[in-house]
């Protein structure tokens, strides 16, 4: 494929993802806090930091993987970069195997370290990219950490799309013992099984972006490319962010969970956290916050949301991201079922 045409394609998933809307009805609708009348704290008490693994951030909330790889996406990472550093959160790019193949793209992803020099930033690449690619992408962006996607039903959609994954396992095995940095293990929308975790576990990963389906569907995307638009009955492929969070809680002492996917209002950000993640990414939220209301839009929507993840924490009775997981919550029928048909121990 040609430079030209892998430009075009980064823009046509920008265009088609800010297309696509959330669905009305969603997993995170199937949880439900039970309320207690009389909270012991005040908002000002509530403390959002959280701390896991090699990393202590002032929100759990984080701009995930989006884009870069041409002069559209790089004045989009350019906006974003400028909320990143302004709120104080940490920021993931999008697959940088444009700038991998072609050092003329890095600048659109190098913008994000410009703008933010002493902010938090993933790197991302596929989970079969060369082991020296691997360490190349971090060292792009002065990374503190790498993503690692995993992304086969979009690939097996993609008209140009990978074919061969039987390598990726061990691939990942060789990026996580060669890289310096923490390697984030991240799906694009499909979920994770308690299997999936127990192979990347064995493998000695320690951080998983769960991402479940709900937001960005990659499937849709890449069927909107193909010329007979053919696939569209895979659209809902895969488990839900609430059902991949369910899925891991025989890692969450093990390893580090976040969590991403059709995350829409800072109540669910707090059931993510509630169900064990130690942070949630965002994409097409802040994307859309940045395109239609400008950076400073973007800051006041970053601002308010932690407010109000501050209120329903109040009402929780919660100071810290850490006692959440004390949180009194009613499951439905739905989710029930999943837990017994899988086995999983709550």
């Amino acid at each position: 494929m040609s430079d030209l045409k892998r430009e075009q394609r980064k823009n046509e998933h920008v265009e088609i993802a800010m297309a696509q809307q959330d669905q009305p009805v969603s997993d995170f609708d199937k949880i439900r806090f039970v309320h207690h009348s009389i909270p012991s704290i005040d908002v000002e008490d509530v403390d959002l930091a959280t701390h896991f693994g090699d990393f202590k951030l002032s929100s759990p909330l984080y701009i995930n993987a989006m884009t870069g790889g041409s002069e559209w996406t790089k004045q989009i990472n350019e906006k974003l970069a400028r909320v990143a550093r302004e709120t104080g959160l940490a920021m993931a790019v999008g697959s940088t195997h444009a700038a991998l193949r072609n050092p003329d793209m890095a600048p659109s992803f190098q913008v994000v370290r410009e703008v933010n020099p002493d902010g938090v930033i993933f790197s991302n690449v596929g989970a079969d990219v060369p082991v020296d690619k691997a360490v190349e992408s971090v060292r792009m962006l002065d990374a503190q950490a790498l993503q690692l996607h995993v992304n086969a039903p979009q690939e097996l959609v993609m008209p140009e799309g990978n074919r061969t994954f039987s390598t990726w396992i061990e691939n990942v095995k060789a990026i996580v013992e060669t890289v310096d940095v923490p390697v984030i293990i991240k799906e694009v929308g499909f979920g994770m099984s308690k299997e999936t975790l127990k192979q990347l576990y064995e493998v000695g990963v320690r951080y998983v972006d769960v991402s479940g389906r709900g937001g960005t569907n990659f499937v849709d995307i890449e069927n909107e490319r193909r010329d007979l638009k053919d696939m569209s009955y895979l659209s809902n492929w895969g488990q839900s962010t609430v059902e991949s969070l369910l899925e891991s809680t025989g890692y969450q002492n093990s390893m580090n969970i976040l969590a991403s996917g059709g995350v829409r209002t800072p109540l669910d950000v707090v059931k993510s956290l509630a169900l064990g993640a130690r942070a949630v990414g965002m994409s097409r939220p802040f994307l859309n916050q940045v395109e239609e209301h400008g950076v400073d839009g973007a800051i006041e929507y970053v601002n308010a949301f932690h407010q109000h993840m501050k209120k329903i924490m109040t009402m929780l009775d919660a100071r810290t991201v850490d006692a959440l997981s004390h949180a009194d919550k009613v499951l439905s029928p739905d989710l029930l079922t999943w837990i017994e048909q899988r086995d999983l121990k709550l």
